[in-house]
C-alpha cells in the first residue's frame, strides 16, 4: 500500500467495527490531503472486501447525470456486474446493495460524498432510506460516509434529524503529531531546525510531507515546493479552495487574508473586510473552521476557568494556507512567468514573525506532548489554550501563547522559534505574568517551548520551571 505513517490511536478506534457483526455507518471529516481515504483504506486491509466510491470534483457541467454515471462505472468495475445506466440515487444504492458480498466483513466507502450529491437536492434523505432499509440489515458491514466539505455533512448528516442514533462513530482526522511527521525523515541526519522549517509551511500534512526530498535542505524544498510553476504547493490553495468553496472560494480567500498576521476578533475581520458580523460573514467563519482552516481561540478566567466569549479571536491553524497568502501568493505572477527568484527564507518579509505563529500552530497540535513533557499526562487539564486579555483601564493587556491551568496551578508557556533566545525574554514572560487578574492563589510554574539557541546566562538564571527544546516535540 506504500508509505503510510502513524494513525494507531485512530487505527485502533476503527478496528473494533471490524469485529461487530451488525453494521456501521462511520463519518469521517478533516482537511483536504489530510489523508482520510487513505486512511479508510489503510484499515480496511483488514477487511475481507473493500468497495468505494468518490464524487466527481464540482466543475461546470457537472450534475446528477454525470455523477451517477461516475458512480456506475465505478460499480461495474469493483464487482462482476456490467456496467449500467443509473437514473438515480434510490436505483444506485438498492443495485449497490444487491451487489455487496454475502460474507465476510466489508467496508463500504462513499468519499467526497458532498460532491457525489452535487445536483440531487435530497441525497441525503435517499441516502438515509437505503441506510435503514439496505445496508444496516447487512452483516459486518461499515459504511464510511467521508468528505472535505465538514459543512455540508454537518447540515446534511450530523444536525439531521433524520440520523439521530444511527451513526456509530464520527470522527475528524487531525494532522499527523510531530513524532509521525519525523518518520518522513526516517534513516537522513536532517536538523531539528531544517525539519520545523519545512513544517512550518507543511503542517502535519502527509500529502504535502510525502514531496519532501531528505536529500535536499529545507530552503531546497520548499522552493521546489512552493515557487515553481507545476509543482504541488504553488498550485495548491486555489485548487482545494475551488474544490472546497466552489462559488463562495474568492470571499472565502478575503476572509483568511485578514488574519496572516495573526488572530482577529469577528469584529476586527468585519471591520477590515467592511462587512456586517452577523450572518454570512459568521457562517463563513464556521465553514473555514469546519474544513480545517482556522481554529477559534477563547480565553478563560484564570481563577474560575469559566470562557470569555468577548475574548473569542480566530486563527489560521493551517500552516499551509499562512505561508501561501504571505509569501507565494504575493509572487504567484512572476513564477508563472518565469521570473521569481529564489530568496532565502530568513530574508522574506516578517518571516521572524510569521515563523513564530508557525510554529505556535505546531505547539498546539501537538498539546499531548506537551503534556507528557511537562509531567502532566495524567494530571486533569481544566483548561488549556492561547491566551488574550485586553487591556482596560484598570488592567494592562497580555497575550500568552499557551496557558494550562489544573485545580492548584497555572503553567504559562512561552512559544519561540528564533536563531538565538537572549535573557530579555524573562522580563518578557514575568510583565505577562503581573498582568494576569487575581491568581495570587493559585502557583505559578514558568515554561519555554523553543527552538534556537539559548543564551548561556538564560539557562543559568533557573527562571523557567520547563525548558522544552524543539527536538523533544519530535521524539517518538
Amino acid at each position: 500500500m506504500g508509505l503510510f505513517i502513524g494513525r494507531e490511536r485512530e487505527r485502533g478506534e476503527f478496528r473494533p467495527f471490524l469485529k461487530k457483526k451488525t453494521a456501521s455507518l462511520i463519518i469521517c471529516q478533516g482537511r483536504r490531503r489530510i489523508g482520510k481515504s487513505t486512511f479508510i483504506r489503510e484499515c480496511a486491509a483488514e477487511a475481507n472486501h473493500f468497495l468505494s466510491f468518490e464524487g466527481l470534483p464540482p466543475r461546470e457541467h457537472i450534475g446528477r447525470r454525470e455523477q451517477l454515471e461516475a458512480f456506475a462505472e465505478r460499480l461495474a468495475g469493483q464487482t462482476k456486474a456490467p456496467k449500467v445506466t443509473l437514473e438515480s440515487w434510490p436505483q444506485a444504492f438498492k443495485l449497490l446493495a444487491s451487489l455487496l458480498p454475502s460474507s465476510g466483513s466489508t467496508v463500504l466507502l462513499l468519499d467526497e460524498i458532498s460532491w457525489m450529491a452535487i445536483g440531487e437536492p435530497d441525497f441525503a434523505g435517499h441516502f438515509k432510506t437505503s441506510w435503514d432499509n439496505l445496508f444496516s440489515q447487512r452483516p459486518r458491514l461499515i459504511v464510511v460516509l467521508c468528505g472535505s466539505v465538514s459543512s455540508w455533512i454537518q447540515k446534511n448528516i450530523l444536525n439531521n434529524t433524520g440520523f439521530v442514533g444511527r451513526c456509530s462513530w464520527q470522527f475528524r482526522l487531525q494532522p499527523l503529531p510531530l513524532s509521525a511527521c519525523n518518520e518522513f525523515w526516517k534513516g537522513k541526519t536532517v536538523n531539528v531546525a531544517e525539519k520545523l522549517k519545512v513544517l512550518c509551511v507543511t503542517g502535519g500534512v502527509p500529502r504535502y510531507l510525502e514531496e519532501i526530498d531528505p536529500a535536499q535542505t529545507a530552503e531546497q524544498n520548499i522552493e521546489r515546493l512552493c515557487f515553481r510553476r507545476g509543482w504541488p504547493l504553488f498550485n495548491e490553495f486555489e485548487q482545494i479552495f475551488h474544490d472546497i468553496f466552489t462559488r463562495k472560494a474568492e470571499t472565502y480567500r478575503e476572509i483568511v487574508s485578514t488574519l496572516v498576521d495573526g488572530p482577529r476578533s469577528i469584529s476586527e475581520i468585519s471591520k477590515v473586510l467592511r462587512r456586517g458580523r452577523g450572518g454570512t460573514l459568521t457562517e463563513a467563519m464556521d465553514d473555514l473552521e469546519s474544513a480545517g482552516f482556522l481554529s477559534q481561540d477563547v480565553a478563560f478566567n484564570p481563577v474560575t476557568g469559566k470562557n470569555r466569549p468577548r475574548t473569542l479571536r480566530h486563527r489560521i491553524s493551517d500552516n499551509y494556507l499562512r505561508f501561501y497568502l504571505k509569501y507565494i501568493a504575493p509572487v504567484a505572477e512572476q513564477v508563472r512567468r518565469g521570473l521569481y527568484r529564489r530568496a532565502p527564507l530568513e530574508g522574506f518579509h516578517a518571516w521572524d514573525s510569521i515563523v513564530g505563529l508557525q510554529f505556535e500552530n505546531l505547539v498546539l497540535d501537538n498539546l499531548d506532548v506537551i503534556l507528557d513533557t511537562l509531567g502532566l499526562a495524567h494530571v486533569p487539564i481544566l483548561n488549556a489554550g492561547p491566551y488574550f486579555q485586553a487591556q482596560t483601564a484598570r488592567r494592562p493587556g497580555c497575550q500568552i501563547d499557551l496557558l494550562l491551568r489544573t485545580k492548584q496551578s497555572l503553567y504559562v508557556l512561552e512559544v519561540k522559534f528564533k536563531k538565538r533566545i537572549d535573557p530579555s525574554i524573562v522580563a518578557e514572560v514575568s510583565k505577562k505574568i503581573e498582568s494576569l487578574e487575581g491568581v495570587s492563589g493559585l502557583s505559578i510554574r514558568r515554561g519555554l517551548i523553543y527552538q534556537g539557541e539559548l543564551d548561556p546566562e538564560l539557562e543559568r538564571s533557573d527562571y523557567f520551571d520547563y525548558l522544552v527544546p524543539a527536538e523533544q516535540l519530535l521524539m517518538p
